[in-house]
């Protein structure tokens, strides 16, 4: 339109040409890389044509007049605003706030586990060896950037509210990081629920309440902030994105090596995909169609210098891993069931994870297949989706091999609902504009029951039944040099990752069951030792072994707190030595037990191998947030992304009048 100026108080209508009905096309325009440092395009100076503002989008209108001639009347009429980033930022704060400051995540499954690797980085930075499990294991079998932030933070406010503060950060870049996601995909407004709904997304507050997956929810956020520079680095051949997005890259790898190794499958291909249609379908005037030469290249130079950088930063990492492979008996885990066989684990790991995500699957469907630009994303969806549902199809097994066996496919679930967002801001974005004050009452109460279900979920099936202290144990180890021997626990559940933070002495059971090197534990499938009734025979087989072999690994003292074990104890010659907690715990110990002495130790990480793992996961963050705050280059061409909803709702309108 040619002179045409917005009216600020109200809605201005002119007719702006008349055509033929049946000359009538109806184009299609493909959205483009959105510019993230503002929201919104503002007016040009005066003498200048005003730029277009997505907030004020034409409403079209065809009216044949007497003559058969269609005279097209577009009204300029204020659209509705997207959700203020800000806005988002605030929910986040006030639902996840309180109940982290309640300390609920203590309560999850692997809470304590990430507290005691933070425990061992705060006394022992550079040195990866921690002798307190498994007669000693290496921590650079498990990447450390959590971890380490951890123990840092915890210097100025604790262990037990570091954790807090960095589940929250997380919480805070995942809203972030969906909003940009969602960016590549759909409309400024679209993405701002997308991103809303990350708020009250049922997988992420299961991971962090009642799975305790700090790494998981750590790393998701850094690797979904680093697409859309990949993106832009690939379309564009901006530097700046791509300095920003490896960056990014290798601090997610540094967090969680799954998270990039799978999510490059997931989210990167899709990405990638997406810049190959945008550039097959690129108006040829506007001076951005990428060449296939260039688009090979840049993603090659970018696979090439993160995957480099990863395999620097987490040396020490790929070199265990080399020379001690993962070859023990695989273990059991419920989220590999069949969850039709099995319904008590398909409540745990698919109702709860997705709540009122399952009724907007097949919304999903229908709009990912039906618009081709978003089919990239669908099929990334898909795969996680299947993957997520563990033994219930066979898909998993033949994705993943052996892998399979070692890996929890909670995750899978977790990377398909973030996969999931740009599509539920396109529902929300549909129903409200039909439904508008009832649209947004029902999404407010099934976001919000999706996410009370998901914390409360700790509370109804908790990783430990019974909630106990371990102080008065780990008081009885630390005096009379009963520190000198190693012990073990039994029917303490995650708590001994908690006594392992507040006692000096060693112990030859443990929560992270790559890192163990004791062949007693690795030949037999089973878990943790102190629950090893729930692994049925080959538990206990472990436990007898581990028992048998008390000389062998000064193992003189052992802490039961559930009966069931004492007649394995007294068979093997153990004896009942004091009461703690009331006598619902009890010790027992055996006789002509030598002090302990070092073991494993050909896996002990030489001294540059301690270096490198306290500076380069660490350097690698602090890298990355120097780099983002670069500023993005102003493009002043750009094209508004607009969703599909919006474009059938126009064709709709035109065929109707």
């Amino acid at each position: 339109m040619r002179g045409l100026q917005a009216s600020q108080g109200g809605t201005q209508s002119v007719v702006t040409r008349s055509v033929h009905f049946n000359a009538l096309r109806f184009g299609k325009g493909f959205p483009r890389w959105p510019d993230l440092g503002g929201l919104l395009f503002s007016q040009g100076s005066k003498g200048t044509a005003p730029r277009y503002n997505p907030e004020q989008r034409p409403r079209i209108q065809d009216r044949p007049n007497r003559k058969g001639v269609v005279q097209r009347v577009e009204s300029i009429a204020p659209a509705p605003r997207p959700i203020p980033l800000s806005m988002i930022l605030l929910a986040a704060l006030v639902v996840h706030l309180p109940l982290l400051l309640m300390k609920l995540p203590l309560k999850s499954f692997d809470a304590n586990f990430h507290i005691f690797f933070a425990s061992h980085y705060l006394h022992n930075w550079f040195d990866p060896w921690n002798p307190k499990w498994y007669a000693g294991f290496s921590q650079t079998t498990y990447p450390p950037l959590p971890q380490q932030w951890l123990a840092l933070i915890s210097r100025l406010i604790g262990l037990d509210m570091a954790y807090m503060a960095i589940q929250f950060v997380a919480i805070l870049l995942l809203a972030l990081g969906i909003y940009r996601f969602s960016l590549l995909w759909v409309d400024r407004r679209s993405a701002a629920f997308a991103a809303l709904a990350s708020v009250f997304l049922g997988s992420e507050c299961f991971l962090v309440y009642s799975a305790g997956q700090l790494s998981t929810t750590f790393a998701a956020p850094l690797y979904l902030n680093a697409l859309p520079y990949l993106f832009q680095w690939v379309r564009r051949g901006e530097w700046r994105s791509f300095l920003k997005g490896g960056a990014l890259f290798v601090a997610a790898a540094a967090a969680h090596h799954a998270t990039l190794l799978f999510g490059s499958f997931f989210f990167a291909l899709p990405v990638l995909a997406l810049v190959i249609f945008d550039r097959q379908n690129t108006d040829r005037q506007d001076g951005e169609r990428i060449s296939a030469p260039a688009f090979l290249v840049r993603t090659g130079s970018i696979i090439l210098v993160v995957g480099t950088a990863v395999a620097v930063v987490l040396l020490p990492f790929w070199l265990a891993l080399i020379h001690y492979p993962v070859t023990q008996t695989p273990i059991p885990h419920p989220s590999r069931a069949n969850y039709l066989l099995s319904p008590q684990w398909g409540l745990n790991y698919f109702v709860v994870p997705y709540g009122a995500l399952i009724l907007a699957l097949p919304f999903i469907f229908l709009r990912g297949s039906s618009i081709a630009r978003l089919r990239p994303l669908l099929l990334g969806f898909w795969l996680a989706f299947l993957v997520g549902l563990g033994g219930t199809t066979p898909v998993g097994r033949l994705l993943l091999g052996r892998a399979f066996d070692v890996l929890t496919m909670e995750r899978f679930s977790y990377w398909a609902t973030l996969l999931a967002l740009p599509f539920v801001g396109l529902l929300s974005t549909a129903l409200i504009d039909r439904f508008q004050l009832r649209a947004v009452a029902g999404l407010t109460i099934a976001a919000a029951l999706s996410c009370a279900l998901a914390v409360s979920w700790a509370t109804y099936r908790p990783a430990d039944a019974a909630d106990f202290k371990v102080n008065a144990v780990a008081s009885w180890l630390n005096r009379d040099g009963h520190d000198r021997y190693r012990y073990v626990t039994l029917g303490f559940g995650n708590k001994i990752s908690r006594l392992a933070v507040l006692t000096n002495a060693s112990s030859v059971d443990g929560e992270w069951n790559s890192g163990r090197m004791l062949p007693e534990l690795t030949q037999h499938g089973a878990g943790a030792l102190t629950s090893s009734k729930y692994f049925g025979k080959p538990g206990l087989d472990a436990l007898s072994a581990i028992l048998h072999h008390a000389d062998r690994y000064g193992l003189k003292w052992v802490f039961v707190r559930d009966p069931y074990y004492e007649p394995l104890l007294v068979f093997g010659g153990w004896r009942r030595v004091d009461d703690l907690e009331d006598k619902t715990i009890t010790v027992w110990s055996k006789e002509d037990v030598s002090p302990a002495v070092a073991v494993n130790a050909p896996q002990i990480p030489p001294r540059w191998q301690g270096l490198m793992w306290g500076i380069f996961p660490i350097g690698s963050s602090i890298l990355a947030m120097l780099l983002v705050l670069i500023p993005e280059r102003r493009w002043h061409r750009r094209r508004v992304v607009e969703s599909a909803a919006a474009d059938e709702n126009l064709v709709l309108e035109r065929l109707a009048s």
